[in-house]
């Protein structure tokens, strides 16, 4: 019997077991990180955003990869129009832009359906309407359509991390739910 070689197997399989495990760990990990900010400190990035742009509602608010930004928030204002601000680690404004996306139509130069701003009532049932849909978790973005036939566009993150884009009509009744990958 070769004592060297049973040496060797007893270092050598158990090196692979571990390196096996860190892999399929990690890449469980990476499937399952979201870049969106949840809880209190959604609540507190979101208020320091609006705050910058003077008014209006966080309606998305994301971690950011970029150099010297730490959170990407996505403003509604009361008027409909959207300001992006970014911010810090320690909240301040690193860059605030208006939504520059041509909102209108080409038709008569008036704001689209989906430029309205809903109210709190209405993204709470829509929210509500989601999340029902598809049984629980998070409501990220709830937005007016302009999808005939749709009145509300709904993102939702599953219990399971799945995110679902789901379209509702003006009685919040389900027209499709989609999950997204």
């Amino acid at each position: 019997m070769n004592i060297t070689k049973l040496r060797r197997k007893r270092i050598i399989l158990p090196t692979i077991a571990a390196v096996a495990i860190l892999g399929v760990g990690g890449t469980v990990w990476t499937a399952a990180a979201s870049n969106d900010v949840q809880g209190s400190e959604r609540d507190r990035v979101g208020s320091a955003a609006v705050e910058a742009a003077g008014g209006g509602t966080a309606v998305d608010v994301e971690t950011s990869d970029d150099r010297g930004e730490a959170y990407e928030v996505e403003v509604r204002m009361d008027d409909g129009t959207e300001v992006d601000v970014t911010l810090d680690q320690d909240l301040n404004v690193v860059s605030e832009e208006a939504d520059d996306r041509d909102d209108r139509d080409e038709s008569d130069d008036s704001p689209d359906a989906d430029d309205r701003a809903l109210s709190a009532e209405e993204r709470e049932s829509a929210g509500q309407a989601a999340l029902d849909a598809v049984g629980g978790g998070t409501v990220g973005q709830v937005e007016a359509s302009d999808d005939r036939g749709e009145a509300y566009e709904v993102e939702v993150i599953a219990p399971d991390n799945t995110e679902w884009d789901v379209e509702l009509d003006a009685d919040y009744k389900v027209l499709s739910k989609t999950a997204d990958n």
